[in-house]
């Protein structure tokens, strides 16, 4: 840096600066960053400002703190003013009101993302249109089945029903009885019968109602 960007603030006009910028921010800066923060507004070269650190720390106005080759230099706390009970308050108030804030917004964030993942897993747009639209084809579908079957003339009365009905109840009668006749019979034979009861129905020729996959009718 030139003597001339140096010269604005040298001397104790840049150990002022610096030092007010320390204690307002309050936070720690090594010299090249103070050098960028402040080299525009006041004109400051790094070497004044390494200068000014160096002697701030020396009488003990600031703290610096190595780490290995680079230091860093923020405001000593003592020699901050306190805080007053009422700043005290009102500091406790913002970070009271900051603290819900912060909740409403984590709040406001889970309701989001719940229904972020509801949304994740519906339909789309278009899948619910072409869902309707095929629903739509079996109403109308059906619709036009129920008007056939509305309009038929060879309809089955209740009493054609009834009677059919009976009927299937008569044979499916007559059917366990007669199964059950020729069960008993078999069993008796096959009591006195030295083969198995395969090898004795195969001779004979009998065919049950399990060869051709038939099943009797469950009672009504």
């Amino acid at each position: 840096m030139s003597k001339g960007r140096e010269g604005p603030a040298a001397g104790g006009g840049a150990t002022a600066v610096l030092l007010r910028y320390l204690r307002e921010q309050n936070r720690p800066y090594s010299a090249q960053d103070v050098f960028g923060n402040l080299q525009r507004e006041h004109g400051l070269g790094k070497a004044a400002v390494v200068k000014a650190l160096e002697q701030l720390a020396q009488q003990g106005r600031i703290r610096e703190k190595a780490y290995g080759k680079q230091k860093v230099y923020f405001a000593d706390q003592e020699q901050l003013p306190a805080a007053g009970d009422a700043e005290l308050r009102v500091l406790d108030a913002d970070i009271a009101a900051r603290s819900a804030e912060v909740q409403a917004l984590l709040q406001g964030c889970r309701q989001l993302e719940a229904e972020s993942k509801d949304l994740s897993s519906s339909m789309t747009t278009a899948d619910m249109a072409r869902e309707i639209e095929e629903l739509r084809k079996d109403c109308a579908s059906y619709t036009e089945k129920l008007e056939r079957i509305k309009s038929a003339t060879n309809q089955v009365t209740p009493e054609e029903k009834e009677k059919v009905c009976s009927e299937q109840k008569l044979y499916c009668k007559e059917w366990r009885r007669r199964k059950r006749m020729a069960t008993e019979l078999l069993d008796a034979i096959l009591e006195g019968y030295p083969k198995s009861k395969k090898q004795f129905f195969e001779e004979v020729g009998i065919e049950t109602d399990e060869d051709h996959n038939v099943t009797l009718p469950a009672a009504v």
